[in-house]
């Protein structure tokens, strides 16, 4: 299971250029991150950027994110300001692996439902409507432990078949959860951070 769950979203623009230039500066560092065939998968890599970062695998992906972190490794900060500045923008994260765990449950559950897979990448539409399912099952579950919380309220009356799935997830099998309110804080947050957003989300596990 990862340890933290990363959130991006992407600039094709700025990585066409800023992004393929350092690549092409720094062939035999990036390499040393790239499995199987490295000086291939690197021109296959380079490609693909040129077209639209979009189309990088999720490995592909993974491993530039590794050569950054590589290159900062004490300051996390300075690690996104170098992504963000080639054109890769990590918005947010989820820490800890039973968060992780935790978020990835829900999700399951929400493609059963949806009978729709999201996978590593995904319209920003498709995404808010899973962050707000999950928002309705941690208030769900929240309110059970006397707490509450204003957002799902307003979500509700235009949401209301999502809502009522959430209730009928939750009374099939509750929440053995400790962490009911890391979770709501983290689908509130990332709804704010998606909801008027029209490109992909990636999400990256590490």
């Amino acid at each position: 299971m990862a340890e933290e769950l990363y959130f991006i979203k992407t600039n094709p623009n700025i990585a066409k250029i800023n992004l393929y230039n350092k690549l092409c500066r720094e062939e035999e560092n990036i390499m040393n991150f790239l499995q199987d065939d490295a000086k291939v998968s690197l021109e296959i890599i380079k490609k693909k950027i040129k077209d639209s970062v979009d189309q990088l695998s999720k490995e592909e992906l993974s491993s530039i994110f590794t050569w950054f972190s590589h290159a900062y490794p004490s300051d996390r900060e300075e690690t996104k300001t170098q992504l963000f500045i080639h054109g890769i923008d990590l918005f947010y994260e989820i820490p800890q692996e039973s968060n992780v765990k935790s978020f990835q449950e829900i999700l399951s559950d929400y493609e059963n439902y949806s009978q729709q897979k999201i996978d590593f990448m995904v319209n920003a539409q498709n995404f808010n409507q899973f962050l707000i399912y999950g928002l309705f099952f941690t208030d769900i579950a929240l309110k059970e432990k006397g707490s509450c919380t204003v957002l799902s309220h307003y979500l509700k009356a235009d949401h209301s078949s999502l809502y009522s799935f959430a209730e009928e997830q939750f009374r099939a099998k509750g929440s053995e959860q400790n962490n009911d309110a890391d979770l709501q804080h983290y689908f509130g947050e990332l709804y704010d951070l998606t909801k008027f957003y029209k490109g992909s989300i990636i999400k990256l596990d590490q």
